[in-house]
């Protein structure tokens, strides 16, 4: 605990490392990770503690601004804690009584904040976004064709799924695991801020049907992982209403928005939605992992994956069965993901949510607002983000009065590698950097931790240019 709790204290101090940067094969050589046939002392094991966490990042770290998921609450912390004390598993009441039903009341009040009457449908709390978008492709194939369940994909025809070409790379992946094939994915182009273009989405849906194919699902994005943008929810509505195909959104990143009266018009229309993902270890900063996928009609998610094993679910239990929520996963063992989330909302409430994410969205336009006329700095599209991703060029001075030719691209597509890789020698922050389409990397800045201040915002971007002068 004592080692645990200093760790905490240090993530906070803005004076510490984010991170104790060390190559691989440095750390494989300084210290003895292998497994041995005796047992070490209670003093190396409790060194072994140590040394895993001096090495790690502080992702709570207020200038960690590297990864959707940052920051270190600590409610959710306790949480966490109190799940691994209790060491249960989630597919029954019978073993985890209290943490079924708040699993149960907390999906539920996400699908009234989503817009279903009264709260109604499903879902279920999954390993991450990944998984949540796999589980939205398997049920939205259900649903359309019952019998691949027992069949398999060979008693189908050949299926399509439509997602924008900013889209996760998780709607691949879910293809490729469920034996749609990735080629079975159409990437749909994209407008200049990098939101789904509804008249090509259903151009593509025309072109597959001619083929003989079958559409049956369109994933749409709500906060894009690199832009942060939102797809036009409302008319990606009319068009699968139109062609009867399931409507998926993805708001693993963009969901936490939803708590928000000021921001939650940005995904308006996710109440038409047939499932959403939705990643409250992201943008409302508890704990990873915390993911859930929400489903507009109860039942089929049952239908689609229980597989009724008697020795789990047995039909003659004293209690309602109901509340036995194993069958309709994919996963046997599950672990407790609702409890830092449920404990945390009653900590905060709803309003306190709020403010986190007005904050994080306050923070991202005071950003933009000191970069976007700042000399050296180039924004990767035009206008205000929607979300906390504020994307940018550093331009080092010796670029600056270069032509706009391919030199120069070449030339700064290494500049931000670099500026990274010195923050990270230098352990002071952490920020993401990418290349997409025809950009050459640039800076993706993301916020989702309150800790973070506008000093903060200022020493980064002093950070930035420090590194980066001499380039």
């Amino acid at each position: 605990m004592n080692i645990l709790l200093q760790y905490v204290v240090k993530s906070f101090d803005r004076s510490t490392k984010v991170i104790d940067f060390h190559y691989p094969n440095e750390l494989l050589q300084e210290y003895n990770w292998e497994l041995a046939d005796q047992p070490q002392n209670l003093e190396e094991i409790l060194m072994h503690c140590q040394t895993t966490l001096k090495y790690a990042i502080k992702t709570g770290h207020p200038r960690y601004f590297n990864q959707l998921s940052t920051g270190l609450d600590m409610v959710g912390l306790a949480a966490d804690w109190l799940t691994s004390t209790a060491n249960t598993n989630m597919f029954t009441y019978e073993i985890a009584p209290v943490f079924v039903l708040l699993e149960y009341v907390t999906l539920k009040k996400m699908r009234e904040i989503i817009g279903w009457p009264g709260g109604s449908g499903d879902g279920i709390f999954s390993p991450g976004g990944a998984i949540s978008n796999m589980y939205a492709m398997m049920i939205a194939r259900f649903k359309m064709f019952p019998e691949v369940k027992e069949k398999g994909m060979a008693a189908l025809p050949r299926l399509i799924a439509f997602t924008s070409e900013h889209s996760h790379f998780s709607l691949k992946k879910g293809a490729a695991a469920l034996g749609i094939g990735t080629d079975s994915v159409i990437l749909i182009k994209c407008d200049e801020r990098g939101k789904m273009i509804p008249s090509d989405l259903e151009r593509r849906i025309l072109e597959a049907k001619q083929k003989g194919f079958v559409p049956f699902l369109v994933s749409a994005t709500a906060g894009t992982t690199v832009y942060g943008a939102f797809d036009p929810l409302l008319a990606v509505a009319d068009i699968c209403k139109k062609y009867k195909i399931w409507m998926h959104v993805d708001a693993a990143w963009g969901g936490g928005l939803l708590m928000s009266r000021k921001h939650k018009w940005k995904l308006s229309g996710v109440e038409r939605a047939n499932s959403v993902t939705w990643n409250p270890h992201k943008m409302m900063g508890v704990p990873l992992q915390c993911s859930a996928l929400l489903v507009r009609e109860e039942g089929l998610m049952q239908n689609c994956n229980q597989m009724h094993a008697s020795y789990l679910f047995q039909q003659d239990k004293h209690y309602d069965l109901s509340y036995d929520t194993g069958d309709k996963a994919l996963q046997c063992g599950r672990h407790v993901d609702v409890f830092k989330l449920w404990l945390m909302w009653r900590a905060k409430g709803t309003t306190g949510f709020e403010a986190h994410v007005d904050k994080c969205l306050e923070l991202a336009e005071y950003l933009y607002n000191i970069i976007k006329n700042r000399e050296g700095y180039e924004m990767v599209f035009d206008g205000k983000p929607q979300h906390t991703n504020v994307c940018f060029w550093y331009i080092p001075p010796s670029l600056r009065t270069l032509e706009d030719n391919e030199e120069r691209m070449s030339r700064l597509s290494k500049v931000a590698p670099v500026i990274k890789a010195r923050m990270m020698e230098y352990g002071t922050t952490m920020v993401s950097y990418q290349p997409l389409g025809d950009k050459v990397n640039f800076f993706r800045m993301v916020i989702s931790n309150p800790a973070a201040t506008h000093q903060d915002i200022d020493f980064l971007i002093e950070e930035i240019e420090r590194l980066g002068q001499d380039l």
